[in-house]
Formats: C-alpha cells, structure tokens, sequence
C-alpha cells in the first residue's frame, strides 16, 4: 500500500479513497466480531434518524461488534437531516477542515472526500463548505459505508413490554418492532419541536411561518417581509426573502445589540470535550448558560448576505407584545409603542427543548428527568430554556423522575442536540460528534453485555478449542535424586 503522506488524497478519485479506506477496514478487522447473543424476533439496537448522527451512531456500535442493528428515517433517500429542508445557509459555519463523523479514519473525512475529487490547489482555495455539498459528502458517506437505512420510515410510539422496548413504525407498512436499545439521533429539534412564540397564537398560518417550516419564498416577491430573530437560521431565511426579490426585509430583534462572539469556539478542545460530562452540576450548568445568555452569533458570511440588500434592515430592542391581522396585513405592536405592517412573519426563533412535545413517548414523556428537577441554580443564573434540557446518563439515556416507574427509559438514548446540558457540544455539532459516538457505543456495548453476564459466563465454561494438541510436549517422572551430587 502507497505509503500515505500529505498529498495521498489529491485527485486519486474517489475509487481511491475507497479502496484506501477498505485497506484500513480491513487492518482494523471491521466490522468487528458479532458477540451480542441474539434473541428471537428483536432487535438488539434501533436507531432514528439515518442523517449524520444517526450514520455515525450505527458506525460506532458496528465497530464496537453490535450488529443486530436497524437505522430508521422519515425522509426520503438522499435527503436525511436538515441540509435540503429548512436549512438554508449557502454554507456551513464550521471549519472546511474538521473531522466531523470520520471517527478517527482520514479516509472518511470531508477533506478526503473533497481532495480525492477536485485536488489540493481547491482545497487550498475553499473557504467554507457549501452546504448542498456536505449533503453530497454524507450520501457518499452512507454509500461508501453502506449504511442499511430505512427510509420513509416514521416512528410513532414508544413504550415497553416486559424489558423490552415495543416501537410502533409506519412506512409502506405498519410494524411493531420489539427492540432492547432505542437512540434518538434526530438533530436539533430531537427532543423537543420549533419554538412558537404565543404572540401568534391567534393568528392564521396564512401570515408566518417557522424557519423551520416548508416555505415558498417565490410568494414573497414584492412582500414586506418581517423575520423574528437575528441568529443563524433567522439571517438565511431573510437572505431567501431578498434573494426572492421581497420588497423589503425587517429583522426585529428583542435584543440591545448583535451578538458578535461565538463564545463557545473560543474554548473548544479535547479537554473541553472530554471533560464537560464529567463536571459537577454548578459547572455545566453555568458554562450551558452562559453560553444560551450571550448568544452564538449568525455567520459573517450569513449576515452579510443579508445587509448587502439595500432593502435589508436590522431593528434593536424591538421586544413584541401583540400581533393582530389589519385587512390582508399582520400589525406587529412592540413594548416601545411602535408597530410595523407586515405581509408574512418568518420565526427565526429557534427549537425549544421540551420531551412533552415528542408524541414518541406519549405520557411517558411527563416522568424524563429534566435540569429543572434535579439542580436549582444561584440567583442570576436562571435559565428557564436551560431547565428544560433533559439530564442524562453518561450513556446518554434517559433517567426516570420517578424511580421504579419507567424504568425502560435507561435504554431510550438521547444522541441529539437535547444531550447538550448534560454531555457537552458531541451528539449533534461537526467538532465533536466523533467523540460522542463513542461515548454512546461504549456506553450501550457496557449494557448489553451486563444484561446478557450470565449467558457470557456460560460461553466461559462451555469454550472447549484448544490451542495446545497433546502432541506439543511428552511427560516424564521426576526421579527423587535428581542432580545429587553434581556441582554446577
């Protein structure tokens, strides 16, 4: 094998980096050996969500040898997670260079991908990665890997039945699966649903919609547009709206100012990583809510998408009390007397954090163990947004709040952007999802292994290949004065 130095991926095509990455898979003896003893009719581990976590989720536990595994997605093939739907930046805000989901194979990076295709001299040139282009790279990723997802596939209910998990599917068919292990790998808004303000409650649908929503931008030609919001999602929806040819874009913003610093890439490293899920309460809590109260900024690039519009404006302390329809308009009424007509509402508002919102796990839900119940923060610390978060194992299951009364949901894992107040920035965002996924591998390997500790000991007792034959070595009798009288 060619030895690999810095230019080993330059213009190889990705035939090459296939067949490297199937040379280093097969020197790891992947996928590793199956030793999950096997039960009739269920399946050790079902993952939702077949998008990057899901992926690398499925990945890490192969490696791991388990096996038993279906990967489940509600879209359709090609356009899992978010990057063809409601995410609309032209690029992605992490580095073009991070590993990402590669876990620890160079032969799996964006990098590689992108080199063994179009060479160093473009790589050297590419600022940011264009985000249709990241969703080339995870097909291929799927591809190359040969993921074994299930698409259009929806899971409805979850509950138990005995010890096992009892998941309720629909798709081109109805299906029970009867699972041991269940992992949420469903992104941002996995563990909770789009942050509704109520300020719209009483308004029709036909006025706003969520930035996460299925929008058709060409109508908003010749709209004034109001966007709610000024972080990521909400700029790249407005972005849309002027791209559109809208008359006018607004961005009314509850805050005094912009936020300029993406505070958390200022401590982002292994150590952080690693040791985030290992900090007391006070501590995570208080690096979480930091973070929620200063803001993560929009991109540069995303903003400036926006204010190169001449027709593009950006509106400070603008905190709404009301919304109500005048005509075929929406009045937007702010604290400070103002008000503003508008034609359509986009609410870049974000995803709230809330299991009662995921009808997966029916009443259920109201027994998931949350920050709020477990650690009460000092004054100034109080986040209600924060208190929603779910607190998790370091397995990334679920915990009961009630003990002895769902006891199933130890074996329900959180792998999405809901596991961040207990274990850190590595179930949902590029720079630590690799070292998650191990986390999540290791931690669910330890279980299965525990419930099955008997059967294990048994394949103990009852392992019988010799390595020795017999004819290896002859015995012989140890006389009684042997070496008497001999001087060495």
């Amino acid at each position: 094998m060619q030895p690999l130095d810095s230019h080993y991926f330059d213009d190889i095509g990705l035939p090459g980096i296939e067949a490297r990455l199937k040379a280093d898979f097969d020197c790891l003896l992947y996928p590793g050996k199956n030793w999950v003893p096997p039960r009739k009719g269920v399946t050790d581990i079902v993952i939702v969500g077949g998008g990057m976590c899901g992926m690398l989720a499925w990945l890490s536990l192969t490696i791991g040898g388990m096996q038993n595994i279906r990967v489940l997605d509600r879209s359709q093939k090609g356009c899992e997670g978010p990057w063809l739907s409601y995410a609309r930046m032209e690029t992605l805000r992490s580095p073009k260079n991070l590993t990402g989901p590669a876990f620890g194979h160079g032969a799996l990076t964006f990098q590689a991908w992108y080199r063994s295709q179009f060479g160093a001299e473009k790589w050297n040139s590419l600022d940011k990665i264009a985000r249709p282009m990241w969703m080339d790279y995870l097909r291929w990723y799927r591809h190359i890997l040969n993921v074994p997802i299930e698409n259009q596939v929806s899971l409805n209910h979850v509950t138990h039945q005995g010890n096992l998990l009892r998941l309720e599917v629909s798709g081109e068919k109805n299906e029970i699966i009867l699972c041991r292990k269940l992992i949420f790998a469903t992104g941002r808004d996995g563990t909770g649903g789009p942050n509704i303000p109520n300020f719209v409650d009483n308004l029709s649908k036909q006025f706003w919609a969520h930035s996460a929503d299925e929008i058709d931008f060409s109508s908003l030609r010749d709209k004034f547009v109001a966007v709610i919001g000024v972080g990521a999602s909400a700029v790249d929806n407005a972005a849309e709206a002027l791209e559109n040819g809208a008359t006018e874009v607004r961005h009314l913003i509850r805050r005094d100012k912009m936020p300029t610093v993406n505070k958390m890439m200022g401590i982002g490293n292994f150590g952080f990583t690693a040791g985030y899920a290992a900090l007391p309460d006070k501590w995570r809590w208080r690096f979480m809510q930091y973070s929620f109260t200063t803001q993560t900024p929009p991109p540069r690039g995303s903003t400036l998408r926006v204010s190169r519009h001449k027709n593009a404006y950006f509106h400070f302390k603008k905190e709404i009390t009301k919304i109500d329809r005048q005509g075929q308009k929406a009045n937007i009424s702010f604290t400070d007397g103002t008000s503003y007509l508008a034609d359509f509402i986009i609410l870049g508002t974000g995803f709230n954090i809330d299991p009662l919102a995921r009808t997966e796990f029916g009443d259920t839900a109201r027994n998931i163990l949350l920050w709020k119940d477990v650690y009460s923060p000092p004054k100034g610390e109080e986040n209600t947004e924060l208190g929603q978060f779910p607190y998790l194992n370091h397995d990334f299951s679920f915990c009961e709040k009630e003990k002895n009364t769902a006891s199933w949901l130890n074996n329900v894992h959180c792998f999405n952007f809901g596991a961040s107040a207990s274990l850190g920035k590595v179930s949902g965002d590029i720079p630590g999802i690799s070292e998650g996924a191990a986390w999540l591998a290791r931690g669910i390997g330890a279980a299965l292994y525990s419930e099955d500790v008997e059967k294990h000991w048994q394949f103990l007792l009852n392992y019988k290949k010799p390595e020795l034959l017999g004819d290896e070595w002859k015995p012989t009798e140890l006389e009684s004065n042997i070496n008497q009288g001999k001087v060495a």
